[in-house]
């Protein structure tokens, strides 16, 4: 778990994010967990996860529904790929504005973009429901302590999936050790840790984790 204090209260605990370890037999390479990437709290360093929601896709549904009545198949599918691709460009250039001027920790990064798109830079941005969190609900606490909807117009669906669907979300790590990786397939003994951890059910523990389900 990672737990996320309020700046004026260090005591107080605005919210908790819930990981998963992998658990697969790797030779040389640790089991990771994105917990790992943030200082345990018993070292009582001061460490820091960012969090961002964005979206290119607000009023893109108008024309959707145009393209679709007039079985325009061609623009329909260029306009949905236009807006997640401004969607990923924008993710790309906010993490670059955290890296260099917000937190500021590699000021004077000069990456190609070749060196961007393989992701050469410090830190990462996973996603729910991506490899490294392969839980989608996890962004419920992500929009809620970023109050997405009021702010920029992004809600989610009971399966927590983003509308508009070009929209990202995710945590920044800045740790240099920290990179991607996969949970892989987990057994019983995380997925019922992982339920007392979220206080919830086995069976709805089991639901937002059916892709990683190994047995």
């Amino acid at each position: 778990d990672i737990e996320v204090y309020s700046s004026e209260n260090k005591g107080k605990i605005l919210t908790t994010f819930h990981f998963l370890r992998n658990q697969q037999q790797q030779e040389n390479i640790p089991n990771y967990c994105l917990s790992d990437f943030i200082a345990p709290k018993e070292t009582g360093i001061t460490d820091y996860l960012g969090c961002f929601t964005l979206t290119s896709g607000i009023g893109i549904e108008k024309k959707v529904e145009e393209f679709k009545n007039s079985n325009d198949d061609y623009n329909l599918f260029m306009l949905k790929i236009l807006a997640n691709r401004l969607a990923d460009a924008f993710a790309e250039v906010l993490h670059l504005k955290v890296r260099k001027e917000l937190w500021g920790y590699v000021k004077d990064e000069d990456l190609s973009l070749d060196e961007l798109h393989l992701g050469k830079y410090q830190g990462i941005r996973p996603a729910p429901g991506y490899p490294a969190c392969p839980d989608h609900s996890e962004k419920a606490e992500l929009f809620r302590i970023l109050n997405a909807t009021e702010n920029i117009g992004i809600s989610l669906t009971e399966t927590f999936m983003m509308n508009p669907a070009a929209s990202v979300c995710g945590w920044y790590f800045a740790n240099p050790a920290s990179k991607y990786f996969s949970v892989g397939k987990i057994n019983k003994d995380q997925v019922i840790d992982y339920s007392e951890r979220k206080k919830i059910s086995v069976k709805e523990a089991e639901r937002w984790l059916a892709v990683v389900i190994g047995y």
